[in-house]
């Protein structure tokens, strides 16, 4: 009898208003954690754009560096190359060598070839024999490619102390 009485005396009002807290709470609970989840889809996928776009900039980076390193070799290679606009560098290449081994540079004749693969051009250079046959060896290894058509040393002094050499050449790395 005594439960009986127990459960007169129990009152439903803090029971129901127990399981209203309850539900509010559980609700509550409910929303803030799809509202996580919402915040943290939307910062994985923030920091995938900030992943890429950082993987990009370092694309471009990674770029401009290839560009530098290959704008060096581009200008070392046409330094190689006569173009038929500016054959200026090259000819003053010939004298240039030539005044390093104190030799004296005549510059002849320039002509494009007639099936306009090449450049030609007769150097004449005065000096001593010395002088002469180094020019011939400094254009041999000159940096331009050069297929020599005739070489004509022959002395202009009595005392064999002048020569003059003729070389006639054509410049193979030519672009017409």
């Amino acid at each position: 009898m005594e439960t009986a009485r127990s459960f007169r005396k129990f009152k439903k009002e803090p029971f129901i208003f127990s399981i209203i807290l309850l539900a509010i709470t559980l609700s509550v609970f409910a929303f803030l954690y799809n509202r996580i989840n919402q915040n943290k889809k939307v910062s994985d996928e923030t920091e995938m754009k900030w992943q890429a776009e950082s993987n990009r900039r370092e694309e471009i980076k990674s770029l401009e560096r290839l560009i530098k390193e290959v704008e060096e070799k581009r200008v070392a290679l046409e330094s190689h190359f006569a173009r038929s606009s500016n054959a200026v560098p090259f000819l003053d290449l010939l004298e240039k060598l030539a005044l390093s081994v104190s030799a004296k540079p005549e510059i002849v004749s320039v002509d494009v070839a007639k099936d306009k693969t090449g450049l030609l051009v007769e150097v004449g250079t005065i000096g001593t024999f010395e002088a002469v046959y180094k020019y011939l060896l400094l254009l041999e290894n000159s940096p331009y490619q050069l297929e020599f058509i005739s070489v004509d040393l022959h002395k202009i002094s009595e005392q064999g102390t002048d020569w003059r050499g003729n070389f006639k050449m054509k410049l193979l790395s030519f672009i017409p």
